[in-house]
Formats: C-alpha cells, sequence, structure tokens
C-alpha cells in the first residue's frame, strides 16, 4: 500500500468520514504542501512565507490530534522528517535540531533502527523495505545536520544493513543509478561521516591524530566515493548540464552527493590540531569543488538553490572556509617573502613573483560569486544581508 493509494481512499469517503480519518495521513499531506509551496513562484516572498507556514501548522496540529508523541507509526516518522527538512530551509535549525531528537526517538520506539528481518521475520517484503527507508531517511538527516551545526549524532544504535535495500523495483537511469542506489550512496556515506566527522567535531577533538591517519581517512572517503554509481561521480560542468538535459532528478542527486563528499573532505584538510597542520591547498581544492556544485545547482535548478538550507549552508561554510584558508597563507607566508611571492607559494611549480595565481583568483571568485547569490535575497532574508557582510571581509 502506497501513499497515493491513501491519499485517493481519503479524498474518495466524504466529508464526514474525513472527519475521522487517520490524523498523521492529514498530517503528512499538509507537511508535503508546505514543503511544495517552498519550491514555488508567488506574488510575494511574504505570502509564500505565510502560506507554508499555515500548512506546517496544520500539519502539526495534525499530528497533535492524533496524539503522535504516545503513538508512532511510520506516517508520524516520514511526516516529522518532512517537518525538520521545513523548519531548516525556514532558517529554523535550533528548532530543527530539537524537533529531529523526538523524530529519531520515535524511531526508536518504532524499532526502525533494527534489522526488519529480525524483528518483523513474517512482514512481506515490501513492508521490510518500506521500514528501511524510512530510517534511512532519519539516519542520514540527523547525520548531515550534525555536521552542519557541530553537535553530537543521535542516531547511532542500528543494525539495519545497507545492502539490503535492494533496488528491483526502480528501473535505473543510466549506468545503474536509480533512486535506491543515490539512498544507499548517501546512507554509506553518512554511515563513514558520522563516527569520523560528527563525533569528534562534537566534542572539539582532532578529526586526524596525524598527517598518516588523514592519509588514510582521505583514501577511505576516496575509496566509497569511487564505488558510487558512475553518474554520481561524473563531476563537471559540461557532464553536469548534459545529465540535467537527459534526467534533471539525476542531477540533483549527483550534485547532493557532490556537495556531502567534497564538503566532508574539505573538513578534514581544515582540520587543525596540536598533532596536525591544516593542509590549506587541499582545504581550498575541496572546497572549491564542493562550492562549485552548489554554483551549478544554482545554475541549472535556480528556484532551488535558496530553498536548500544544507546545501545553501554548506556553500557558505565553503566559501568562509576559502576565505580563512587564503588569509592564512597570506599571513603565513609574507612573514618568509615578500607579498608577491605568497600566491606563487600556494601551488607547487608556480613561476616565482606571480602575482596571478589561479588557484587564488579562482578562490576569491568563488567567495565573489557566493556573495552575489546571497544579494539575490538579501533585500527580504536577515540572513542572507549577515552571510554578504561575513564574506565580504575576505574581498
Amino acid at each position: 500500500e502506497t501513499f497515493e493509494d491513501d491519499y485517493a481512499h481519503f479524498w474518495s469517503t466524504n466529508p464526514q468520514e474525513r472527519t475521522t480519518g487517520d490524523g498523521c495521513l492529514v498530517a503528512l499531506i499538509f507537511v508535503m504542501l508546505a514543503m511544495g509551496t517552498q519550491f514555488v513562484d508567488l506574488p510575494s516572498p511574504e505570502e509564500k512565507e505565510q502560506t507554508a507556514e499555515f500548512y506546517i501548522s496544520a500539519s502539526h496540529q495534525a499530528l497533535r490530534m492524533f496524539s503522535y508523541l504516545g503513538r508512532p507509526s511510520m506516517q508520524s516518522i516520514q511526516t516529522m522528517v518532512l517537518i525538520t527538512y521545513f523548519l531548516m530551509n525556514d532558517n529554523h535549525a535550533s528548532d530543527a535540531w530539537a524537533f529531529a531528537g523526538i523524530l529519531q526517538r520515535q524511531a526508536y520506539a518504532l524499532g526502525l533502527n533494527r534489522d526488519p528481518s529480525i524483528i518483523a521475520p513474517h512482514a512481506r517484503p515490501e513492508e521490510m523495505q518500506q521500514r528501511r527507508k524510512v530510517w534511512q531517511a532519519v539516519f542520514i538527516q540527523d547525520a548531515f545536520l550534525s555536521v552542519i551545526i557541530k553537535l553530537p549524532p543521535t542516531v547511532t544504535h542500528t543494525d539495519v544493513r545497507i545492502s539490503d535495500l535492494t533496488d528491483e523495483e526502480d528501473a535505473p537511469f543510466e549506468h545503474g543509478a536509480t533512486d535506491t542506489s543515490f539512498i544507499r550512496s548517501m546512507w554509506e556515506l553518512a554511515s563513514v561521516v558520522q563516527g569520523t566527522i560528527c563525533t569528534p567535531r562534537s566534542l572539539d577533538r582532532a578529526i586526524c591524530q596525524d598527517s598518516a591517519d588523514r592519509t588514510r581517512l582521505v583514501a577511505y572517503f576516496h575509496k566509497i566515493y569511487m564505488s558510487l554509481p558512475l553518474p554520481f561521480r561524473t563531476f563537471n560542468e559540461t557532464a553536469i548540464c548534459e545529465l540535467a538535459g537527459r534526467s534533471r532528478r539525476l542531477a540533483r542527486q549527483t550534485l547532493f552527493l557532490t556537495s556531502n563528499y567534497y564538503h566532508c573532505l574539505m573538513l578534514i584538510y581544515a582540520d587543525e590540531h596540536k598533532s596536525v597542520a591544516c593542509d590549506l591547498m587541499m582545504t581550498m581544492e575541496a572546497a572549491h569543488k564542493a562550492i562549485s556544485s552548489y554554483f551549478l545547482f544554482h545554475t541549472i535548478f535556480d528556484g532551488e538553490a535558496g530553498v536548500w538550507f544544507h546545501f545553501q549552508h554548506r556553500a557558505f561554510l565553503e566559501a568562509v572556509s576559502i576565505g580563512v584558508a587564503l588569509v592564512a597563507a597570506e599571513s603565513f607566508f609574507s612573514l618568509r617573502c615578500p607579498f608577491q611571492l605568497v600566491i606563487a607559494e600556494l601551488v607547487k611549480n608556480q613561476p616565482p613573483g606571480s602575482n596571478m595565481d589561479p588557484m587564488y583568483l579562482g578562490a576569491k571568485t568563488d567567495i565573489l560569486k557566493m556573495v552575489g547569490i546571497l544579494q539575490l535575497c538579501s533585500a527580504h532574508d536577515i540572513v542572507a544581508r549577515t552571510r554578504v557582510g561575513v564574506l565580504s571581509d575576505y574581498l
């Protein structure tokens, strides 16, 4: 039984029956309307915000009427995942974090963290698949939200196997890429990120103990990346634009994966403690690739780029990391050589005395592009205005 079946049945009943229908289904419908409103064009930003918040309020009210805190269900978990994303997209990250805590406890209470073949051996295969899919949605959301806000991951106890999530019903886009293979790819990346990045950062501990440990961790991330279906790791502007012409859905998935992967690499290279120094060059290179995925996303999916909190906030953090790395590099080298040689030192084999280094110019261009994108919505978005001010200091 699918959401479409439940939705069709709900509207096939008479108005009186609907008043006593499943509150979680009503909540799920309203949160989908709320998120949909965030992605459509309305006459004014104020009208768009008010309409979306009306729908999300109705969704939460429906959950409360269903007494969702004491009666967790698959649909209530699905609704709460979407409400959390809505709150993030609405620039309420603190509210999203708090609400996600309830969501994660509810997922545990429903046993979604357990292998369905163990705790529900007699369930139909499609029911087991549904449990795995809902669990991964909770897991991935928790891991990558933890990366952004540097708070501890919560969804840490599970025996659900990624490999058990099969894509028998999915039609491949191309070269083996399917919706389910995208889910597995994000899930595998999140599983590694949770222990190697989220946990140490939440405790202000080193991600890597020394340079050798950093090399091993980068190699591990690279191995995961290279195991992805080919379309998900084909990242250059021409290829992505061609991919979007064939399948915008696949292009969107590729850019999401690319952004997350290179953002994590950036954090690994930027990690600095007494036993390991920040690798300025590799930090800027990883940040450049990560933020380039956002620029491409903005070019191809203009209307969506400013809505996805994860994507835009990562891009802002990447621009800040580029700015910090530039300042650190200039400060470091200016103590040892004339300023015109500072840039030359950033790239090996650069002719001495060059002051037109492509990495330096590319870094400044990345920051300038990000400022330009933020300025498009800064008139009605105070967060965007604040970020413009922060990034302008690096120009």
